[in-house]
């Protein structure tokens, strides 16, 4: 029986396009309708180079239906190789040429000898939304422009990836972050998204010692294919690390996983924990004000936000959640490992989860929820009508996000929870009575 998906907070596989625009130099060819390309556009920017609305699309219309839209496919690819100045080109398909059986791969293995590399992946909005489409294009491109790469290892090389580009609003501030925390205890990272990195990065991405992907789900696949491949172990962690108990704990992992130096490890951690409880002590008086903000919380978001939000909010600031909810659609295969994770909270407090794709129901079930006080709804933009009826304090982290600017900010990280922080404490003290 089909599924009614009120308020949705993904989209279709086709829209993981902003994997693709992400990388520097790179641009995704859709062989698509025109009306897929128009609605799924509807993000904040690409790494730079090209402009959001430019790229190639066949447009397929009744004609290609009928009759086939392979070379219509042909004659797009050609003409974006001469036209545009990308130095990798991703042909993606959407519903309508996957339902017609139109053979992208035949066609894009034709300009296997192009000036520039032209790879290819499927990406049928009827077979997942864009959280699994960012898998399926990043392992497209691994298996396909990486193919009879030799591994010429580098010493403390590390592949890093975290969540997929833009539909997570704060993906490049906090895939930089974890950057900086990773070379801060001496290994060297390799991203290929955004300002700086592209094609050179994804070159060097078989050479990596080893590979860190901070995801509950979304991105193992290609991982796992990377350290197939070209035998590069991986260090899967499910939790975005928020705040100093989380931060602390990937940074031991990391340590204990890559063999990095120890001591180091232990002067960065011991540094940066300190600074962080620096400036919780500075206002201290503040953050336990009851009156500001009350003590339960509830948690909106996918995967991976509402597990590191709720992690962080209960182990470094004392709070207690009130259900929670994963509204990304993961798979069965990974759910109860999640459920397990957000269970893994200090002082034994527990949190009921739930996964659902349905916003009526979720809103329905949070007006139920005793919060002994002023609510915190933490979300996406469509928990801030529910907010206002609840009289609730609102943070939006999350796609949708609508009423936000996220340029380079971040929420990972020891800053990261303290930039959280201000979020949730600018909302409660906006609402106080001068």
């Amino acid at each position: 029986m089909a599924k009614i998906l009120d308020q949705p907070r993904y989209k279709c596989a086709l829209a993981a396009m902003q994997t693709v625009q992400s990388i520097p130099g790179a641009i995704p060819v859709l062989h698509s309708g025109p009306g897929c390309a128009a609605k799924l556009n509807d993000n904040n920017g690409t790494s730079g180079k090209f402009s959001p609305n430019i790229f190639p699309c066949t447009s397929i219309s009744e004609k290609e239906v009928v009759f086939g839209g392979t070379e219509k496919l042909r004659t797009t690819i050609h003409n974006a190789l001469r036209v545009i100045d990308a130095d990798l080109f991703v042909v993606l398909s959407g519903c309508t040429s996957e339902i017609i059986g139109d053979d992208i791969q035949e066609v894009t293995e034709e300009f296997e000898d192009a000036e520039k590399p032209v790879v290819w992946a499927k990406t049928p909005g009827f077979k997942g939304n864009n959280y699994v489409g960012h898998d399926w294009i990043l392992k497209s491109i691994f298996q396909q422009y990486l193919r009879g790469r030799q591994p010429k290892t580098q010493k403390g090389l590390v592949n890093i990836f975290v969540s997929p580009p833009q539909q997570d609003p704060y993906w490049l501030g906090n895939l930089r972050e974890i950057e900086s925390l990773v070379e801060a205890i001496g290994l060297t990272p390799n991203t290929i998204f955004g300002f700086g990195r592209g094609i050179k990065n994804i070159d060097k991405i078989p050479d990596a010692q080893f590979t860190i992907l901070i995801s509950p789900w979304a991105g193992i696949e290609s991982a796992e294919f990377l350290e197939k491949q070209f035998n590069i172990p991986l260090l899967k962690y499910p939790v975005l690390p928020i705040g100093a108990t989380e931060t602390t704990k990937f940074l031991c992992k990391v340590q204990e996983f890559t063999g990095a130096d120890k001591d180091l490890t232990e002067k960065v951690i011991k540094e940066k924990e300190a600074e962080f409880y620096y400036y919780i002590e500075r206002f201290a008086d503040t953050l336990l004000e009851t009156r500001i903000l009350g003590k339960r919380f509830t948690v909106v978001s996918d995967s991976q936000y509402t597990m590191a939000v709720t992690k962080f909010l209960v182990n470094d600031m004392g709070l207690f959640p009130e259900k929670v909810f994963i509204t990304d659609d993961a798979p069965e295969t990974y759910r109860q490992q999640i459920k397990n994770e957000i269970s893994t909270l200090n002082y034994g407090i527990q949190a009921e989860t739930e996964f659902s794709t349905d916003g009526n129901d979720i809103q329905n079930q949070i007006r139920k929820l005793d919060f002994a006080g002023t609510p915190l709804i933490i979300g996406s933009n469509w928990e801030k009508k529910l907010s206002q009826e609840l009289g609730a304090h609102f943070i939006n982290v999350s796609y949708p996000m609508l009423e936000k600017l996220v340029i380079n900010s971040h929420v990972a990280g020891y800053s990261g929870g303290l930039h959280l922080l201000e979020q949730i404490f600018t909302a409660a003290m906006s609402k106080l009575k001068l």
